[in-house]
């Protein structure tokens, strides 16, 4: 029994500092402080590359920047929308079973085309 409780405290200590740091990033986005939450949770992502948790948080936290980037009416569209499209990939790359990341990234990609303009990379 106490060797069961040994064992599982490594476990449960990191899923509640998981908890803290995804935390913090989901304030964070909700404030519109997006780079300072990718920062924070790619970092957390680059120490735990298994964990899902980090992951998906950052994948959120890319896909809730792509949104506010792309709806920016006070952004220049040659600045929104290939801002928009590089956190819309990374949602994908990280989530690549985000649908909406990947409908925004096509509308982006398609209004490029429509207008004959090279889709930026």
């Amino acid at each position: 029994m106490i060797r069961r409780v040994f064992l599982l405290t490594p476990v449960l200590s990191l899923a509640l500092f998981a908890d803290a740091v995804t935390d913090a990033a989901k304030k964070k986005v909700s404030e519109g402080k997006y780079e300072e939450a990718i920062t924070e949770l790619d970092a957390a992502v680059k120490k735990n590359p298994k964990s899902a948790v980090y992951k998906k948080a950052l994948a959120d936290a890319y896909f809730e920047h792509g949104n506010a980037q792309m709806n920016n009416a006070q952004l220049p569209p040659m600045r929104k929308y290939p801002a928009a499209l590089r956190a819309f990939r990374k949602t994908m790359e990280l989530d690549p079973k985000n649908t909406q990341a990947a409908s925004n990234a096509k509308m982006i990609e398609d209004i490029y085309k429509s207008m004959g303009r090279p889709v930026p990379q």
